[in-house]
């Protein structure tokens, strides 16, 4: 990685499906890496939180809105030169992409992968989401996994918050991300 990259501040995506725990990890990153933490569900239109809370998968063109407005938030906050970590699933690459774009580049993704009956027990657990579990087979049939593509780390979620936050730090750091 180029030396001027590393020396900017930078925006990280924690992302992943429903209930893989993008909230709880990204609130985690952003203490110990003393950046901002933008909860990406908090920026869906009405009309999204609307869709899903009645279990209806949202479309592309629904999330097309929403990624731009996390896109506006992380590059706003780069040009101040505050570094930013925002929760959202990015489901697809071409979200992804439009996320990078956004910010000429300057992104870097946490990955939260786990099985299908651990996201089930962990969604089963939360209390006053609006995203009902029934979506979680539309999510992870929507999911593209980042596989291959730039400033990306995966990241198991069958650990504690602490250790995937730390394994996730951990692979950050091997990208030149550090706090």
């Amino acid at each position: 990685m180029m030396l001027e990259q590393m020396n900017k501040p930078h925006a990280i995506i924690v992302m992943g499906v429903s209930g893989c725990g993008k909230s709880s990890v990204g609130e985690k990153l952003a203490e110990v890496l003393h950046l901002a933490f933008v909860e990406g569900d908090a920026l869906h239109p009405a009309a999204n939180v609307e869709k899903m809370s009645k279990g209806i998968p949202l479309t592309d063109e629904d999330r097309m809105p929403w990624l731009d407005r996390i896109g506006e938030d992380m590059k706003a906050s780069l040009e101040k030169s505050e570094g930013i970590i925002v929760s959202c699933s990015a489901l697809k690459r071409i979200y992804r992409d439009r996320l990078r774009s956004a910010v000429d580049g300057n992104l870097f993704f946490v990955y939260l992968e786990g099985s299908k009956a651990l996201l089930m027990k962990r969604m089963g657990e939360r209390k006053g989401h609006f995203m009902p579990a029934s979506l979680l087979e539309s999510q992870l049939a929507t999911l593209e996994p980042p596989t291959g593509e730039p400033g990306v780390v995966a990241v198991d979620i069958d650990d504690t918050i602490e250790g995937i936050a730390a394994t996730a730090l951990k692979s950050l750091a091997a990208l030149g991300i550090t706090g």
